[in-house]
């Protein structure tokens, strides 16, 4: 009897879980249709609007909670169907719950779409800030800042994609498409500055015989002529009286400025008569003229960003400031003076490079003898940056070679303390140099 009311009550259980299992179990129409699933817990369709108590309710329900995955995957469908605005508002609550990479990624696209390219801008910075090896947030923010017109920025960001991924045939249509704009708008700078210098009218008068017609100062109504000056010169046994030598010096001035806004006007009417000529001299003439004004800005930038170096947070600020300096190892090492060795790790992550983890060492190398104690803490804390090993292995036979050559010379030589070499000497295995 007791083991018949038993089987009784497992079986009431197991009929009451079946149907508490269909209570629970999504209706096929709410699947299919993204706009059937929108507020499906009572929730309006805007960002950061959440109610738990109809969270809770819906979940005793039996209907569909939503989370960040879930919110993105309803704002790809919207995106789908081109309805950026409802997208956008499902990739909000994705990040509200659980901000990712992705779904801030997602979102930039979508307001790409309706054109609101700073917000798409931000955005994309945001999912860099969660992953700096993040290609397509690269790729959306140079398209949003190529809209914005900050076409350098948006050439950097191409660039650095096209670093990450070589063979993405999509980013390097993107990066060719940018380098254009930006040399367009360059060439454009550079050939409105050339008009201006060529019209630009010398100031003073009338030159006549290398003097100006017009006064000196407020001090002497007329100039002395060289005639005059030579009298005086006689009269006083070779020397002129204090009274008039301001006057001489600002005629020596004058004559050199003369010659000088001379010499610019001439060369200013070379270049438009050149740009003028039916050949193709003028272009190879702008060419060159155009040249020398991006070298000349090349080292005005350098120079200013000479002397606002700040600590890079991510290793695509840091790759950029590093390409930036190029070819410079003083300002390469003041840029290794302001990054903490011990960020080193939090800054690349997974994002080092083998060519850049060479050409650090390298300038290491520059800086050791005078600054022995930051050279070793760079190394070392070179060699905790993850994927190091597997960076070690893929280094090619010509770099390890230099490798080898700098520890044995600069390194580990005759010159460098006890205590600096046995640390050196660990790295040495660390770095699988062979002596």
């Amino acid at each position: 009897m007791a083991s018949k009311h038993g089987r009784d009550k497992a079986l009431d259980w197991e009929l009451l879980s079946k149907d508490k299992d269909k209570k629970v179990k999504v209706r096929p129409s709410e699947k299919g249709s993204p706009s059937s699933r929108v507020g499906a817990v009572g929730l309006k369709n805007e960002p950061g609007n959440y109610d738990a108590s109809r969270i809770a309710d819906a979940y005793s329900l039996g209907e569909t909670v939503p989370d960040a995955a879930s919110e993105k995957e309803l704002g790809n469908e919207f995106f789908k169907q081109k309805k950026f605005n409802e997208a956008i508002d499902c990739y909000s609550r994705s990040i509200a719950f659980s901000p990712t990479a992705v779904a801030y990624a997602n979102r930039a696209m979508s307001y790409l779409k309706i054109k609101r390219f700073r917000e798409a801008e931000d955005d994309c910075t945001e999912a860099l800030n969660l992953d700096d090896r993040y290609i397509k947030a690269y790729s959306r923010r140079a398209t949003a800042r190529k809209e914005l017109g900050k076409l350098k920025e948006s050439l950097e960001d191409a660039e650095f994609a096209l670093r990450l991924e070589p063979v993405n045939q999509e980013v390097k249509k993107q990066y060719a498409d940018v380098k254009a704009l930006y040399g367009k708008e360059i060439l454009k700078k550079a050939s409105s500055g050339l008009r201006t210098s060529s019209q630009a009218p010398v100031q003073g008068g009338k030159v006549e015989n290398g003097l100006r017609g017009s006064s000196v100062s407020k001090g002497s109504k007329k100039m002395l002529k060289p005639d005059v000056v030579q009298e005086l010169q006689e009269e006083n046994n070779g020397e002129v009286p204090k009274k008039n030598s301001t006057n001489i010096e600002e005629i020596k001035t004058n004559n050199s400025r003369v010659r000088s806004n001379t010499a610019v006007k001439k060369n200013s009417e070379d270049i438009t008569k050149a740009s003028m000529r039916p050949d193709g001299n003028n272009k190879q003439a702008l060419t060159a003229s155009v040249q020398e004004l991006a070298s000349r800005a090349s080292s005005r930038a350098m120079d200013e960003a000479a002397r606002n170096i700040s600590p890079p947070t991510t290793a695509y600020q840091f790759e950029v400031s590093w390409r930036g300096f190029s070819g410079d190892c003083t300002l390469q090492y003041r840029l290794l003076k302001v990054t903490p060795p011990s960020s080193l790790s939090k800054i690349f992550k997974n994002a080092l490079t083998a060519p850049l983890l060479v050409d650090i060492v390298k300038c290491v190398g520059t800086f050791f003898r005078e600054d022995r104690d930051l050279a070793v803490k760079y190394l070392e804390n070179l060699a905790t940056v993850p994927r190091f090993d597997m960076l070690i292995m893929c280094l090619s036979s010509s770099d390890k070679a230099d490798m080898i050559k700098l520890w044995n010379e600069v390194f580990c030589s005759e010159a460098t303390p006890i205590e600096s070499a046995g640390i050196l000497d660990r790295l040495r295995v660390k770095y699988c140099l062979k002596r």
